[in-house]
């Protein structure tokens, strides 16, 4: 059987133009733009690494939280569980999709001119 979490088709939807790819682990599935790992998706919640500053206001957003694969782990570094009205509204879930598949590729930009 095939792990596919509740929100598998909106997330790829909202990702497409950022060339996504998903991969199990952790118990959910990881959401990959080029190397860099920029959503995770668990049940029906989904995570999403956010710079410091979006991070900051993510976590202002009344239902954020910081995501955990489970109960008992560690919050994920630069994760946030987004709330269901961000998730249940498409535009702005949207928004916040580009905010952090940006991220993950500016990561990837600073990582080659490191190199």
């Amino acid at each position: 059987m095939v792990y596919r979490p509740l929100r598998y088709e909106q997330m790829m939807r909202a990702a497409e133009s950022f060339d996504v790819r998903a991969r199990r682990m952790f118990g959910g599935m990881g959401v990959y733009t080029g190397e860099k790992m920029f959503a995770f998706l668990i049940g029906d919640d989904i995570g999403l690494k956010l710079c410091p500053d979006d991070l900051e206001e993510a976590m202002c957003l009344p239902g954020a939280a910081p995501l955990k694969p489970d109960p008992n782990s560690e919050p994920m570094r630069e994760y946030v569980k987004m709330p269901r009205d961000i998730l249940d509204n498409y535009e702005i879930f949207m928004m916040w999709v580009e905010r952090s598949a940006l991220y993950a590729r500016s990561k990837i930009s600073q990582s080659a001119a490191g190199d």
